[in-house]
C-alpha cells in the first residue's frame, strides 16, 4: 500500500541520515575528551595531515572505495568509522520501522547518539565526558516529561535505581565503575525504567564477561589490564531498551 510504501522510504531516509550523523559522532567522540573543537579543523587523515575531501568523507561508500587506506599516504583508516556509522544508520532506520513518527522515535534517536558518542569516546580514551552526557541527559529529560513512560514514575524510579546501583557498586569495589558510567545509567533508567535498566546491568556484565572469556581464549587477557565498561554498557541498554519485554517475558515463561 502507499502508506507501508512511504513508511520504507522514511526509513531508508533514516538509515542515510544516521549514517551521516554516526560519522560526525565518530568526530565527537573523539575530539570532545582532547578539548578539541568538533569543527576545526575539518575531516582529515590523522596520518599525514590530508583534508577530506566530499567524496572521500561519504560514510561507509567511501572507506570500500579507498579500500580502508588514506588517498593520499595510504596510511590504514581506522574501522571504527564505517562500523559506527552503519551502526548508527542501522540504529535510526530500525527506530522508524518500529515507532514510526511518534514522541519515542525522538527518544530513541537521542538515546542511541548518545550511546554512539559514548562507546566511540570510551573505546578511544576509557572516558565518558559530561560534556556529551549532560546535554542528552536533558534532552531525554524534556521528552521523557511530555512523553511519559507508563506508568509515568517509572522513568524517574529507574534514573534513581541505575545512578545508586553503579554507585553503590563502584563504592563497595573501590572504584571498579567510574563516574562517567554511574551517570550514563541515570540516563539510561530515564528511558528504560526500573525493570529494564536492571536488564540492561545484566546484559551489559553478560557481554563484558563474554569478551573477558573471548580474550582468555585467544590468549590475550592481560590481568590489571582496564577494560572500557562503557561499550558493554550500550549493547546491554539498547538490547533492553528495543527488546526488553521480550527477553522478559522469556524468562519469565522458562523460570516459571
Amino acid at each position: 500500500s502507499e502508506g507501508s510504501n512511504m513508511h520504507g522510504l522514511w526509513t531508508a531516509y533514516f538509515a542515510a541520515l544516521g549514517m551521516a550523523f554516526g560519522s560526525f559522532y565518530n568526530v565527537i567522540g573523539l575530539r570532545v575528551p582532547n578539548h578539541e573543537s568538533i569543527i576545526r579543523p575539518g575531516s582529515h587523515c590523522p596520518k599525514c595531515g590530508h583534508s577530506l575531501s566530499w567524496y572521500e568523507n561519504i560514510p561507509v561508500l567511501s572507506f570500500l572505495a579507498l579500500r580502508g587506506r588514506c588517498r593520499s599516504c595510504r596510511a590504514p583508516i581506522s574501522p571504527v568509522y564505517p562500523v559506527f556509522e552503519a551502526l548508527t544508520g542501522g540504529l535510526f532506520a530500525y527506530s522508524f520501522y518500529r515507532f514510526g513518527w511518534s514522541p519515542e522515535f525522538l527518544l530513541a534517536v537521542f538515546f542511541i547518539s548518545l550511546l554512539v558518542i559514548i562507546t566511540v569516546s570510551d573505546l578511544a580514551y576509557m572516558l565518558i565526558p559530561d560534556k556529551v552526557l549532560f546535554p542528552f541527559a536533558a534532552a531525554i529529560a524534556a521528552v521523557r516529561l511530555f512523553h511519559p513512560a507508563s506508568p509515568w514514575w517509572s522513568a524517574w524510579l529507574g534514573a534513581v535505581f541505575g545512578f545508586c546501583l553503579l554507585y553503590l557498586i563502584a563504592f563497595f569495589t573501590k572504584g571498579a565503575m567510574g563516574g562517567g558510567d554511574i551517570k550514563l545509567f541515570f540516563v539510561i533508567g530515564l528511558v528504560l525504567g526500573i525493570e529494564k535498566t536492571f536488564l540492561a546491568f545484566f546484559l551489559a556484565c553478560f557481554f563484558g564477561a563474554l569478551y573477558g572469556v573471548g580474550l582468555m581464549a585467544a590468549g590475550k587477557f592481560k590481568k590489571r589490564k582496564p577494560v572500557p565498561f562503557g561499550p558493554f554498557i550500550a549493547i546491554g541498554a539498547l538490547a533492553a531498551y528495543f527488546f526488553g519485554n521480550s527477553l522478559i517475558g522469556m524468562y519469565l515463561r522458562f523460570s516459571g
